[in-house]
């Protein structure tokens, strides 16, 4: 029903611009995901969950007041899904943060080169001043 996709669309948002929250939402999405399975059709799976994943965090809520504000608190986030410790994970957490970060790219370049590119270029362009 309406009310319930708004519902849940309204908690994913919510969860999704608290700290840590993009990890939590990833995390929940594709447990048991990549731990074993039947080979090719198990990597498209998860290849499919990322996208999906990716989709979902490029998109600004409808309860979010400006793009802007969404970008600030959920970019720096998805920055962290790159630094992930546990091998499995870290794998999927990379899909989903480059896939994520292309497609806020082609939706949003200026947006995505001040809250994504430039943090993630800043230690090369540092070192390429000195």
């Amino acid at each position: 029903p309406a009310w319930l996709r708004r519902l849940c669309g309204q908690l994913l948002s919510e969860r999704l611009m608290r700290p840590s929250g993009v990890q939590a939402v990833v995390r929940g999405i594709m447990e048991g995901t990549g731990a074993g399975g039947a080979g090719a059709e198990a990597a498209a799976v998860d290849w499919r969950k990322c996208d999906a994943v990716a989709k979902i965090l490029a998109s600004c809520p409808q309860q979010c007041l400006s793009l802007e504000d969404y970008y600030r608190l959920v970019c720096p986030q998805i920055l962290d899904l790159l630094h992930i410790q546990d091998k499995l994970t870290a794998r999927q957490f990379q899909r989903v943060a480059t896939t994520t970060l292309l497609t806020m790219a082609k939706e949003h370049p200026q947006l995505a080169e001040k809250h994504l590119l430039q943090p993630l270029l800043a230690p090369l362009l540092r070192c390429s001043e000195t």
